[in-house]
């Protein structure tokens, strides 16, 4: 039986409060790339690419905290518009590796404005110590990995 602390209460629900807040902050970001033709998803995606170089889907995928059906829901319009390639992996033909192509660099380039923009209207309103703190925090939660050490499934 739960008990009625105010961590245990529905309406004090962990996953529903970071969920909520990022839907909120993807709307407002997503709401700046808009004009460029891009998601903020996407637009992370072009600038991992840009920063680490080509890498597998696999990878991909866990350095975006996705799992392969999203990652593949997001990269197929990135394909489709020409702004990544996907090819088998030099190293292991049975792996597909993601490569930012030119048109996806210069996009990404166009994109910076725009998130740039979010960025600096995002530290504004929530107080750049503020959101310095919760980039820290969130970084923990991700690092904690308590989902993949649990043993027990709902």
């Amino acid at each position: 039986m739960m008990s009625n602390s105010p961590a245990t209460m529905p309406q004090e629900c962990n996953c529903f409060a970071v969920r909520s807040a990022a839907r909120h902050v993807t709307q407002f970001y997503d709401q700046h790339l808009a004009s460029i033709g891009l998601r903020t998803t996407q637009f992370s995606m072009l600038s991992r690419l840009k920063r680490n170089g080509p890498m597998t889907i696999n990878r991909l995928a866990d350095e975006m905290a996705m799992d392969r059906t999203t990652l593949g829901r997001n990269i197929l319009p990135l394909e489709r518009d020409g702004l990544i390639r996907i090819e088998p992996a030099a190293h292991d033909r049975r792996a597909k590796e993601v490569h930012l192509t030119a048109a996806g660099v210069k996009r990404q380039q166009v994109a910076v404005k725009g998130w740039t923009e979010a960025q600096a209207r995002f530290e504004e309103t929530f107080g750049p110590q503020r959101a310095a703190q919760l980039r820290t925090m969130l970084r923990a939660v991700v690092a904690t990995d308590f989902a993949a050490s649990d043993g027990s499934q709902p």
